[in-house]
């Protein structure tokens, strides 16, 4: 009789695994549908309109043909110079919350705050930037604020990314590293962080991404508007980024083939952010073939 039950149980176990195998299967299908849906809809309808010169192109306010060259170049700058604002930062915090920071109270409390400006909205962030650097210093709407503001709404995320990337790591390596002499910075330097990159390589391209498409932060630090050359690199020149050019375009653009530049600012914007991933991923096939050696 036991062994009756027994074999009832398992039979009901593989159908129970059948059946979440298939959900599974199935939820992950749906949301790759879902996926190249958004990436079909969005870039049939401006990628095979863009044009070499709708890249490098002034934008014009009152006749057709405007293009994106500005924007386009202040939204890459912006981004670089936020990356070179935050990573720094961002991974140093997570090294520490992970490796030195103490276990007690105030270190939880730290933790909880992280997080909690992890989902803080980005335009809280804007309003904060636009009150330091448009209000405090006194310099207005300008690249470098903006790219500074992006660096406090992207520092969050990357702290902890970096903080349990690290926490992941096996602390069998770390005895082990010890064991052979090695300082606590060596055993992070050449044991940890090898380990944790690829997460820690992830969470910045997550927030590159995020980076380039945002627009609350910039419409409130860096303003609506470019220098009117195609290669500012003036610190304090206005900053109107890709993103917030296909707001403006989309909602308040006067000129006839607004939706038509709207359509091709999307596309170019969407692209890019999966060129930024694909970059993002060669560090990481670069660090699991030098793991597997």
């Amino acid at each position: 009789m036991s062994g009756f039950t027994a074999t009832k149980r398992n039979m009901r176990a593989r159908f129970m695994d059948r059946m979440a195998t298939g959900l599974f299967w199935g939820i992950g299908l749906l949301i790759l549908l879902l996926i190249f849906w958004l990436l079909y809809t969005i870039m049939h309808k401006g990628l095979p309109e863009i044009t070499p010169k709708f890249l490098v192109d002034l934008p014009d306010e009152i006749e057709a043909g405007g293009g994106i060259g500005p924007m386009l170049f202040n939204s890459f700058y912006v981004l670089i110079l936020s990356l070179i604002f935050s990573i720094p930062i961002g991974v140093g915090a997570g090294i520490y919350m992970a490796e030195y920071a103490p276990a007690n109270k105030f270190t939880e409390g730290l933790r909880i705050c992280v997080e909690a400006l992890s989902s803080v909205p980005s335009i809280v962030f804007g309003m904060l930037g636009l009150a330091i650097f448009a209000e405090y210093f006194g310099i207005g709407l300008t690249i470098i604020g903006g790219s500074i503001s992006l660096a406090f709404l992207n520092l969050p995320m990357l702290t902890r990314v970096t903080e349990e990337a690290i926490r992941a790591v096996p602390n069998d390596l770390r005895n082990a590293s010890y064991a052979l002499g090695s300082t606590r910075f060596q055993c992070i330097r050449t044991v940890v962080l090898p380990v944790a990159m690829n997460a820690i390589v992830t969470g910045v391209c997550l927030v590159a991404g995020r980076a380039f498409g945002e627009s609350a932060v910039i419409i409130l630090t860096a303003g609506l508007s470019t220098s009117g050359e195609m290669w500012d690199f003036s610190l304090f020149a206005p900053g109107e980024t890709l993103a917030v050019h296909l707001w403006y375009v989309q909602s308040e653009a006067i000129v006839e083939d607004a939706r038509q530049i709207a359509d091709k600012s999307a596309a170019v914007l969407v692209f890019v952010v999966l060129l930024i991933n694909m970059v993002f991923r060669i560090p990481l096939w670069f660090n699991n073939r030098k793991l597997k050696r």
